[in-house]
């Protein structure tokens, strides 16, 4: 593996700011999870490096530098549009709140600054001169596919809670083991991740999820780590599901159907959904939650079958409490809830006798209406996601009942079918002027509209619901 990294090309611009920096008589090394990813095989996301030259130092060499965090020693060095992280080597102080050194002092020794790293695969820097700098055998642990900490495990979580998390996450997307003593300090440090905010615990979680490794997500339930940032875990974990549709308990699906989200992430998702990360954040979201209420609502019949009646409401309730509670945006809140919500629908109408029938469209329209076209798409991901992880259970006819009903969906979205009250033929203002006097009147005549023409769309056109709404008008002065 140390041959195959040595002829491994650093980006052009690290290897000239190694050697602007070098010209200079300072040390300088690309470090970190850059080396790492490049001796996997990966594509690294950012190139970090680490040298012996000071912030002010740094900031001489170069035109344009940004004090991302000078107290900590790091100035980021632009070219073009690209930002540079360089962290002058450093020893960190006591730390005092499980997260933050009481004082940050600066070491002319790489390895005093590899030895301050969380785990070894990340304690590795390299110099295209000097080849590799690997003093903790992080190349040995890489090759045995093992997370490992820097020295005492319980120092480095005790320093950093948020490590433990880390170590789960980088298991995830790396395919790796974490390495038994690194295990058992997870277990005996759980209760200390309450010193980390949510927002940091928010993107760990996240990473880990949209791996292919998300499964290793079960580490957290296994240590009890997850009862300081998702106890719902434990408790789906904990919940069968004794009934003909499903194999595995609530928490294990839940797992399976993240699972299968990635799946079809990185294939042929089939829908019209943004490719960016945060499409793929709701649906992995709303694949671990969307069972999250079933522990509430397990009700076992005389013939020892379970059913979990409401826990798609119950569900999108609990949902949004979690998410508030990890600090997610109100738009990723509201599409997660949004689908968990419905998610248990199950389009019977789309098909009669095993084949596609056009009598699920009113039923859609209502679907669409309640839920938001925006949200469609992503909850046929998720129905498929669902699917796919239950058991052999009448699924190749559900599967077949979702491929009708997101063609009845195309449909109605191709023919441009009114679904909600802006797309009507007749507004609020046309009534006014019709006489109907401002207030709740007009939202309930246009409900009135709405529900006709989602009954039956040729409904829509300005002579049938003025024809319509007078005859409400009509009644209502009756009455």
């Amino acid at each position: 593996m140390k041959d195959r990294f040595s002829v491994v090309k650093i980006p052009d611009q690290v290897k000239w700011i190694i050697d602007t920096l070098e010209k200079q008589g300072y040390e300088a090394y690309a470090v970190g999870g850059c080396v790492r990813d490049t001796v996997l095989g990966r594509e690294p996301g950012d190139w970090d490096i680490t040298t012996s030259a000071r912030p002010e130092q740094v900031k001489a060499l170069f035109r344009r530098t940004i004090d991302t965090g000078i107290q900590h020693g790091t100035v980021t060095v632009m070219l073009e549009k690209e930002g540079y992280e360089i962290t002058t080597y450093r020893l960190d102080g006591e730390y005092e709140d499980h997260r933050h050194p009481r004082e940050v002092r600066f070491t002319p020794s790489l390895r005093e600054d590899l030895r301050r790293r969380e785990f070894t695969i990340n304690a590795m820097a390299y110099n295209p001169r000097t080849g590799i700098v690997d003093p903790f055998d992080g190349m040995s642990d890489i090759e045995k596919r093992c997370i490992r900490c820097v020295g005492d495990p319980r120092e480095r979580f005790g320093e950093d809670a948020l490590r433990m998390l880390r170590g789960i996450r980088f298991a995830g997307q790396l395919q790796f083991e974490i390495e038994n003593e690194t295990l058992t300090a997870i277990r005996e440090q759980a209760p200390t991740l309450v010193n980390v905010s949510a927002e940091r615990i928010r993107t760990e979680l996240t990473k880990l999820l949209l791996s292919d490794g998300s499964d290793r997500l079960l580490l957290a339930a296994e240590t009890g780590l997850d009862q300081y940032f998702l106890p719902e875990l434990g408790e789906m974990l904990a919940v069968p599901q004794n009934n003909p549709h499903h194999c595995f308990d609530v928490g294990h699906h839940s797992m399976e159907a993240v699972r299968h989200i990635n799946r079809m992430w990185h294939g042929d998702l089939t829908q019209q959904i943004s490719r960016e990360e945060k499409s793929h954040v709701i649906l992995a979201f709303a694949a671990l939650l969307h069972d999250v209420a079933k522990p509430d609502c397990r009700e076992t019949d005389e013939e020892g079958v379970d059913h979990f009646y409401r826990h798609n409401e119950l569900g999108a309730a609990k949902a949004e409490d979690i998410l508030r509670r990890l600090r997610f945006d109100n738009e990723t809140i509201s599409l997660v809830v949004r689908i968990i919500r419905c998610h248990d629908r199950r389009h019977e109408n789309c098909m009669k006798g095993g084949r596609y029938s056009t009598k699920g469209k009113s039923a859609m329209r209502r679907l669409m209406n309640q839920i938001g076209v925006d949200a469609m798409p992503y909850l046929f991901v998720l129905q498929r996601a669902d699917l796919m992880a239950q058991g052999q259970y009448m699924r190749e006819e559900k599967l077949l009942g979702l491929d009708a009903a997101e063609r009845c969906y195309k449909e109605i979205c191709k023919s441009r079918e009114a679904v909600t009250r802006a797309e009507l033929a007749l507004g609020g203002r046309d009534l006014l002027a019709m006489g109907v006097p401002s207030g709740p009147e007009v939202g309930q005549i246009l409900d009135e509209l709405l529900n006709a023409v989602l009954e039956e769309p040729s409904c829509n056109t300005v002579e049938t619901l003025t024809a319509l709404a007078r005859e409400y008008i009509a009644d209502h002065s009756r009455s």
